[in-house]
């Protein structure tokens, strides 16, 4: 029996959330959102750029020169998050017998930076706001220490569709917004209709030359493509243009680097995701730590003491988040925060039966608003090698700024800083030092790529966009796995829940079906405010039974096998 998902509210039916059937491999490949196959899954949010990556395996290429194919090819057909102007994190899973590796491409601040060029706040829609961007830096690391193809291979598709053009089809209303919004006249020029004068059609065809021709750039020279000569200057340029901070100096010195992931257990399968400057690995750790030491599943996914225990795990990794969590280079991280021992004294805290004041685990900091406008794409190749990745820039569309002459948009990640130091109110400022703007540090994420695998073999590759929702969406996903053993579908369809430590409320997203309605009044009685809200975008793998099965979260995203 197989259950259909709705996704638009996330709502399930009581027959869908009871029974947890596994769909059978020939209905997924019927729904453009769902793949099955042998030799290789790639996910993301675009069927295009899913399709890219599925035939760059199908030439033979592994599972990092899917990724960095697909990762190029979102900067063309998913604007919105999809970036060379941006920046993220990639999590590689190596079948050969080598370690994971985290390679860090998040933007950083730019080398005119001080702690209180922000204090006065402002719209972020402009070039001051723009952090120095990694994506490029990010794939051609990757692609030295793990792609197997030639670079230019992996980067020409991407050329082919923004020279080419594509079909709009879902992309087309929201450019049209976009447009409207914008106050930049080279994004208007790009990505308007007649130049913003008309409105974009489903069955419209964008073509976006200069973005073409930089990627050509790219694929020619790597860094040297971006990040010195015509692009670089291009770009600086579009800084002066617009009084932003970022200069040849600032391009020209930008590295990603390889880092360790953090590593934890649950349920026998080892658990691999983000270390800082995200927040995603460190978090995701506290939670799965204490809710190992309860028999969840006994208990059921949806009674209320499943989510109260869920609920509470995730207030307390986050106060811990606000306190400790910022750019590694630059601060102290507690070494206590992801080992079993301090997990089990947080479970130990949790009271069964009555919510927790948020107060009580420490002064209220609520934090600087991430943005939800991010994308995440999952790729696995027919040996097992597999890739999860998260980038973005920021806000939708970024700064809104397009790079004159060069056609790709830039971030305004400079933002996700703490932007008052020393002060921390009620008022929504928050002022720790962690996280407060240095020249050349990388802001807090709360990225989370993540990958579980059991003895020696990848058994899920997950992660969501969503700012700070994206760790709790990533949560849900993996609880829905490894400890309820749902099918992949019902596993990123099923109803999620989010707490933030503050605002001291539980956000819901799918729970509006009667069935729930029970549910949510046990929780409101146990002390819980809860309100409409979740967030996350789950694009996700999951290997069973031989097969790679993809599952792309969003109506409209795409998974596509690769087949020999």
């Amino acid at each position: 029996m197989l259950c259909a998902s709705v996704r638009t509210v996330r709502r399930l039916s009581l027959l869908c959330v009871l029974s947890l059937t596994v769909a059978t491999p020939n209905v997924l490949a019927q729904d453009q959102r769902n793949a099955t196959g042998e030799y290789g899954v790639v996910v993301s949010r675009s069927v295009e750029a899913s399709n890219v990556g599925a035939a760059i395996l199908e030439q033979g290429g592994n599972a990092v020169d899917a990724a960095i194919a697909t990762g190029f090819a979102l900067a063309v057909t998913y604007p919105s998050a999809g970036n060379i102007g941006g920046g993220g994190f990639m999590l590689v899973h190596p079948s050969d017998g080598r370690d994971p590796a985290f390679v860090d491409y998040r933007e950083k601040a730019p080398l005119a930076s001080t702690e209180d060029m922000y204090i006065d706040g402002g719209s972020r829609k402009n070039h001051r706001w723009v952090g120095v961007p990694g994506t490029v830096a990010g794939f051609v690391l990757a692609h030295e220490q793990f792609g197997t193809l030639p670079w230019e291979d992996l980067v020409m598709p991407s050329v082919r569709l923004a020279e080419d053009g594509f079909v709009l089809k879902s992309l087309a209303q929201g450019l049209n917004r976009a447009v409207e919004r914008s106050e930049n006249d080279e994004f208007k020029r790009v990505y308007g209709k007649g130049g913003g004068t008309q409105l974009w059609q489903a069955s419209d065809r964008l073509v976006l030359s200069d973005l073409g021709s930089t990627l050509r750039r790219i694929a020619r020279w790597g860094n040297d493509g971006f990040y010195v000569g015509e692009t670089a200057d291009l770009l600086v340029t579009e800084m002066v243009r617009g009084d932003g901070y970022i200069t040849q100096n600032d391009l020209s010195s930008y590295a990603a680097f390889i880092r360790e992931p953090i590593r934890t257990t649950f349920r026998g399968n080892e658990i691999f995701s983000a270390p800082p400057p995200s927040s995603g690995g460190i978090a995701l750790t506290i939670m799965l730590g204490i809710l190992e030491n309860f028999d969840l599943k006994s208990k059921g996914r949806w009674s209320p003491e499943t989510m109260h225990l869920i609920i509470e795990s995730m207030r307390r990794a986050y106060a811990d988040r606000a306190r400790y969590l910022g750019d590694s280079d630059f601060v102290e991280i507690p070494v206590h925060l992801t080992t079993k021992g301090y997990a089990r004294e947080l479970a130990a805290s949790i009271d069964p039966r009555h919510a927790t004041m948020s107060e009580k685990l420490g002064p209220r900091l609520t934090e600087v608003e991430e943005s939800q406008e991010t994308t995440h794409y999952s790729v696995i190749d027919r040996t097992g090698m597999a890739v999860s990745n998260t980038y973005t820039l920021e806000q939708g569309y970024g700064s809104g700024v397009v790079v004159t002459g060069a056609g790709f948009l830039l971030n305004n990640e400079m933002g996700d800083f703490n932007r008052n130091p020393g002060v921390t109110n009620r008022q929504g400022s928050i002022g720790t030092s962690a996280n407060l703007i240095v020249a050349e540090k990388r802001m807090l994420s709360s990225m989370t790529p993540t990958i579980a695998v059991r003895d020696g073999k990848v058994v899920m590759v997950t992660g969501s966009p969503g700012g700070r929702t994206i760790i709790n969406t990533v949560l849900n996903v993996t609880l829905n796995i490894l400890e309820f053993e749902m099918s992949l579908r019902d596993a990123v369809d099923a109803p999620r829940l989010n707490m933030q430590w503050f605002p001291d409320r539980v956000g819901f997203q799918g729970f509006d079906d009667p069935v729930f309605s029970d549910l949510v009044k046990q929780l409101t009685v146990m002390g819980h405010r809860v309100t409409s809200g979740g967030g996350g975008d789950a694009n996700s793998i999951l290997v069973k039974d031989g097969l790679f099965i993809g599952a792309a979260d969003n109506q409209n995203g795409g998974a596509s096998a690769a087949r020999r």
